[in-house]
Formats: C-alpha cells, sequence, structure tokens
C-alpha cells in the first residue's frame, strides 16, 4: 500500500524544472501536490480517528490519492476536467503514479519501503471516471 505525506508549509517549486525529462507538463506536477492536500483532507474529515496526527504523519494510499485528484480534477476543472488532463500527457492512473514517483526521487513526497508505482494501476478508467454523464452528476451533487 502507497503511504505518502506532504508537508502543508506552502513551498514554491520550479515545476519547469521537475517536468524536465519527462512526458508531463509542470502543471502536472503542481496539480498532484495540491491534490494530495485536498485528498489528504478529505480523507483525514471522513476519519476523525486521524484527527490530531502530526503532519508528517498524514498518508493516503495510491488508490485513495487517484480517487481524489479525479474529485479534485472535477472540483477544479468541471466538464473540462479530463482536457485539462490530457493536455498535460495524463491518460491513465498510472500516469498519476508515475508523477508521485517522479516527486519522490526528487525527494518532494515520502512513500514507505514497501510502496510501488503498482498500487496506481487501473484504479479507474479514465473515459469512465470522466464520462460527461459521471462528470455531470459530480458537479451537481456538490462532492
Amino acid at each position: 500500500m502507497l503511504q505518502m505525506s506532504q508537508l502543508t508549509i506552502p513551498i514554491q517549486f520550479d515545476w519547469t524544472s521537475i517536468a524536465s525529462g519527462t512526458p508531463y507538463a509542470p502543471a502536472a506536477f503542481a496539480f498532484v501536490q495540491e491534490g494530495l492536500g485536498y485528498t489528504t483532507e478529505l480523507f483525514e474529515h471522513s476519519n476523525q480517528s486521524n484527527s490530531g496526527l502530526d503532519e508528517l504523519d498524514r498518508h493516503v494510499s495510491g488508490q485513495q490519492l487517484c480517487m481524489g485528484l479525479r474529485d479534485y480534477a472535477i472540483e477544479r476543472y468541471g466538464l473540462l476536467a479530463p482536457i485539462v488532463l490530457r493536455q498535460w500527457g495524463v491518460f491513465r492512473t498510472e500516469d498519476f503514479g508515475a508523477l508521485v514517483f517522479h516527486m519522490v526521487e526528487l525527494e518532494l513526497l515520502r512513500t514507505s519501503t514497501q510502496d510501488s508505482e503498482e498500487d496506481f494501476r487501473s484504479v479507474f478508467q479514465f473515459d469512465e471516471a470522466f464520462h460527461q454523464r459521471e462528470l455531470v452528476q459530480c458537479i451537481g451533487s456538490n462532492r
């Protein structure tokens, strides 16, 4: 199970430099960092037993992060979410994993020794998760 955490201290990164040598746009890395914060908050609110944890002890699994990034994309970009992600080179949940593990290599995120990119494999299918019918339902429900 992938365990990720980040400090919630706002840090400015050179996303262009971070994205260099990858197939992803710099904005995709910024999105993952922001989306990790969003996802962490979502799971903290749904699991009150984690409240009061030190910032370094907040973790989400790869599967949870994929779902959180999906929700964050919909909240942020609405019906344009799949178009924005594709523009950044993100087509599958495996791309989320590649982004995360690139950030781990650069020591921008932490994982445990048992974590792997496999945790991001086929968490959902983008065509289904970002289908217009699904997007309209999510947007209309005020997730």
